[in-house]
Parts: structure tokens; C-alpha cells; sequence
């Protein structure tokens, strides 16, 4: 396994008392698969997200990343356990308006220290991965807003990591475009070998993912994919795997 979540339990203090974000959650997610997570507004989707990511300490229960144990670490352990072993890919792309394409991926390479000609190699395959290698030279304003998120997605990407997370990848796009962006989820997952965890809003989208969670109230059913025992919507809007 890549990500283990093991009893994760998470409050936040709300007045005199505390809400439960999380309760007692559990995750396993396999190198090479995706895992798509679900639920309403406020169920604790985000909070799964950011406790995956170890940008949120849970109040009880343990996160593994790539057979290591994040219990205990301190913030600087943690920070250099996400530059090498965890990509993010936000909500918004959120690209760095000045850079083009290619510079927005040899950034992070940069901050990893590796060198200029290694780093813009490894950009230029992720672009080309992506289906954008005609334009690397482009800026965000250039770019559509599919394009951009792929940039997004190519960058989470550029120093290999090995659990890869990604929070309403197409919330602002279009059916068309979203559903490509989630085939190209899906295929890179494959192909770059790392655990995915997809959180989404819209099941429409569904294709080939491996296992799907639902989280309510904080408390999370995990299946594998099998689009009967999730509603007759999942049914006919999403294919088999191989159909």
C-alpha cells in the first residue's frame, strides 16, 4: 500500500464543545489505483483530503505514506515527506501568471534542488504526458481553462510522487472537459504508478476508478468499483471498466 489512513478520528472546537470531522476512518489505497471519494457539502470530504496530505494532524488514528509512519514527525519531517512523496492538485490551478507552461513544472523541481537541465526534461515529458507539449511555452492567460488544469496536474507530478491527491478537479469545467480531465487521472495513475485519491462532487464521471468511499457525517463505507451497489445514477451515466 501507498496510503494507509488507519482510525482517523479529527474534532474542531465548536463553542463550548467539538465537531467531528472524521470519525474513526479508515483507507487503504494500493500504488497504481484510484480511489474516489464522495459525499455531500460539510461531510468531511476536505478534511479526509488535508489529514491524506498531513497538512492537518488528526486527533487520534495514523497516516502511512509509502510503508512510512507520519505519527510524531515533526513539521519539517513532514514538509520534506510531501516534497518527495506527495502531489497535490487543487481545487484551482492557481498557476504563477508570469511563468509559462513549462516553468510552472521546473519550479517545483527547483525548491526539490534538482538541476535546470534535469528539472526541464522532466517538465516536458509531464506536458507531453498530459497532452500539452505544443504548449509549453504558453502563460495561463493563454491557456483554457482544461489546459490549465492539466498544467495543474502535470505539476503536482513533477518530483514523482508516490500518493497523489486530488480535491474537485473539474468544478469549474465543463461535462466535456471535466470528464477528459478525469480520464486523464486515471490513465496517469496507471501510468506513474501512484495512489490517487480523487474527491469529487459528480459521479457522471466515473470511468475505470478502482474503489470508491462515500463519506457522511464524517464516516466513511469504501467499496470496490461496481457501479450496481451505488445507484442506479453511477449505473447508467458510468461505464465498466473496459466498456
Amino acid at each position: 500500500m501507498s496510503l494507509i489512513l488507519t482510525h482517523i478520528t479529527l474534532t474542531y472546537p465548536d463553542g463550548e464543545s467539538h465537531l467531528t470531522a472524521l470519525d474513526h476512518v479508515s483507507l487503504e489505497v494500493p500504488k497504481g489505483s484510484l480511489t474516489a471519494v464522495f459525499g455531500p457539502s460539510g461531510s468531511g470530504k476536505s478534511s479526509l483530503l488535508a489529514v491524506a496530505a498531513t497538512l492537518i494532524t488528526p486527533d487520534t488514528g495514523a497516516v502511512t505514506i509509502d510503508g512510512t509512519d507520519t505519527t510524531g514527525m515533526s513539521r519539517g519531517e513532514l514538509t520534506d515527506l510531501r516534497r518527495h512523496k506527495i502531489g497535490i492538485v487543487f481545487q484551482q490551478p492557481s498557476l504563477l501568471p508570469s511563468l509559462t507552461a513549462v516553468e510552472q513544472l521546473q519550479v517545483m523541481a527547483r525548491i526539490d534542488g534538482r538541476s535546470p537541465a534535469k528539472a526541464r526534461t522532466r517538465a516536458l515529458e509531464l506536458l507531453d504526458a498530459v497532452g500539452l507539449a505544443d504548449q509549453a511555452r504558453r502563460r495561463p492567460h493563454q491557456l483554457s481553462g482544461g489546459q490549465r488544469q492539466r498544467v495543474n496536474i502535470a505539476r503536482a507530478l513533477m518530483n514523482d510522487p508516490t500518493v497523489l491527491l486530488v480535491d474537485e478537479p473539474t468544478s469549474a469545467l465543463d461535462h466535456e472537459r471535466g470528464a477528459a480531465i478525469i480520464e486523464l487521472i486515471t490513465r496517469l495513475t496507471h501510468q506513474q504508478a501512484t495512489a490517487t485519491v480523487l474527491v469529487s462532487h459528480d459521479r457522471t464521471h466515473l470511468t475505470a476508478v478502482d474503489q470508491i468511499a462515500e463519506v457522511h457525517d464524517g464516516r466513511l463505507t469504501s467499496r470496490p468499483w461496481r457501479p450496481e451497489l451505488w445507484g442506479k445514477e453511477v449505473s447508467e451515466l458510468s461505464p465498466r471498466p473496459g466498456s
